[in-house]
């Protein structure tokens, strides 16, 4: 079973600003920060490229995971594009093959941009009862996090 999920948000910052935190590690940290349920990001490897891999821990009573470990696969700073893929726990232990965040920032005029966040996955059928494990909140609220970090520091 495959599945998509998008959200767009409009933010009125140029695209270069929004990808100068969306194509660097600077995301990681202001998810770390601002995110009420992560209680840690840890870097077990990279720098912030591709290839980079996290540790994202969870607060105790939080629904669903307790964590997870995902990958950079995809840093095109050209597209402005990143995608990231679970690697480890999560999603994958409760049958998904694949689970996939793609961020994208798309200049919508000088001064504004769209940040599209999409989720893609497969899981086995067996699991596909799992479905509904995913959900789009998490990703439309790091693009809301992420827009008033930007309005709050524009260049």
């Amino acid at each position: 079973m495959k599945g998509k999920l998008s959200h767009e948000l409009e933010v009125n910052v140029p695209a270069g600003q929004a990808w100068e935190l969306y194509g660097t590690i600077k995301l990681v940290k202001l998810v770390e920060k601002e995110y009420d349920t992560v209680e840690e990001i840890e870097v077990v490897e990279g720098d912030g490229g591709v290839g980079t891999i996290l540790h994202i821990k969870f607060k105790p009573g939080t629904p669903g995971f307790a964590g997870y470990k995902e990958k950079f696969i995809e840093i095109d700073n050209k597209k402005q594009v990143r995608v990231t893929d679970v690697v480890e726990g999560g999603y994958l232990d409760v049958g998904f093959t694949l689970f996939r965040v793609i961020f994208e920032i798309i200049e919508k005029g000088s001064d504004s941009c769209i940040i599209k966040s999409t989720i893609e996955y497969e899981l086995r059928e067996e699991a596909a009862a799992n479905a509904s494990f995913v959900s789009i909140d998490t990703v439309a609220k790091i693009a809301e996090i992420s827009k008033n970090y930007l309005l709050n520091n524009r260049d």
